[in-house]
């Protein structure tokens, strides 16, 4: 299609915290630069996503000069946490990957166990060449990722969440809908393409950009959850289960493997390759 095009760009400095939705991004083999490099870690070294704690789609981050990120969420003054030196470091679970990370802060530390009310920290991934490896079924050699759930980025459009608002407004609970883009939480989202084209794709090219398609994306109880109000349903879940199951996945959008440097712009032709 001649109109298709990049909507928008989705950076989440810490996983699960609000993100930011720049003009522009660069992209790195590993994703989008600043994109979850940041996340918290409860006291038994397990990582803490909203499938937990609902309450951090409440909290912001918002990237700051130099790689730190600033923390702020209602009722709770902000801090800015800058990158830590690589003297305290500890290993993470994250979805079965052990993963090390540099420990934030004391004042980082403070911040979010109070908000959350749990003994959290904040960890950041200091070398994402060498630290994460993708889900070597779906990955090459060396190809790597942040603290996304698996790869380096998430694609979404606006034809495909149109169908599933359809499907809702048709289902047991049609008062949850229409649902925003934000309930998905991807990282590039694009227009101007039929619903669920993007099931079809297997490289795709945005602006100087190319990218390889490595799997359908597989959602969660996360996608449940208001991102403004912190509050949960059944929905898409409940949808998604009966229109888009492939196998044990409940789909929607595609994990996305950079194949080329460059940066990423608002309005950037996307053509499908292959």
């Amino acid at each position: 299609m001649g109109n298709t095009e990049l909507h928008s760009i989705h950076i989440h400095p810490v996983k699960s915290f609000r993100g930011q939705s720049p003009r522009e991004a660069v992209v790195e083999p590993w994703g989008l630069a600043g994109d979850r490099r940041w996340v918290l870690v409860d006291s038994g070294g397990k990582v803490v996503t909203q499938r937990q704690e609902p309450r951090l789609a409440l909290a912001a981050a918002e990237l700051v000069p130099g790689g730190g990120v600033r923390l702020s969420a209602p009722g709770h003054e902000p801090v800015s946490v800058p990158v830590p030196e690589p003297a305290v470091t500890t290993t993470l679970d994250i979805f079965g990957d052990k993963v090390e990370a540099v420990v934030a802060d004391d004042t980082a530390h403070a911040w979010c166990s109070t908000y959350l009310g749990a003994d959290v920290r904040l960890v950041h991934m200091d070398d994402p060449a060498t630290r994460r490896p993708v889900d070597p079924d779906h990955a090459r050699p060396g190809e790597t990722v942040s603290f996304a759930d698996g790869y380096p980025l998430l694609v979404t459009t606006l034809a495909s969440l149109d169908s599933l608002n359809g499907l809702i407004a048709q289902g047991d609970h049609p008062e949850e809908g229409p649902l925003p883009m934000n309930r998905f939480r991807p990282n590039v989202v694009i227009a101007g393409t039929a619903a669920w084209a993007e099931d079809n794709w297997s490289r795709i090219a945005i602006g100087e950009v190319t990218f390889r398609v490595a799997k359908m994306c597989g959602r969660c109880v996360v996608t449940t959850t208001d991102q403004g109000t912190a509050r949960r349903g059944k929905e898409p879940l409940r949808t998604l289960g009966r229109h888009r199951r492939f196998g044990k996945d409940l789909a929607f959008g595609q994990n996305l493997v950079p194949e080329s440097p460059g940066t990423v712009r608002i309005g950037d032709h996307v053509q499908i390759l292959e």
